[in-house]
């Protein structure tokens, strides 16, 4: 699975589900899912029944966007 860039992160809506998280970082769907049940997958997950969902925000500040490029995603609130 390719890894996203910086811009189609930025793209993403304010909430995305896990795989495509773990497709952001890289990240097997084996692992991302292990990590949730671990606790430690790298960003908060949110889990509403059986999905899970992760901010977007929370994934550019992982992958080391600037502040500017947060902003510029999410508004100067983020």
């Amino acid at each position: 699975m390719k890894p996203l860039t910086l811009a189609e992160v930025q793209a993403l809506p304010a909430v995305v589900p896990l795989l495509l998280a773990a497709r952001a970082l890289g990240l097997s769907r084996n692992t991302a899912y292990r990590l949730v049940q671990r606790g430690e997958f790298p960003c908060r997950v949110i889990r509403a029944g059986e999905t899970y969902r992760v901010p977007t925000v929370e994934l550019l500040v992982l992958i080391g966007a600037d502040k500017e490029n947060v902003r510029g995603a999410f508004g100067s609130s983020a």
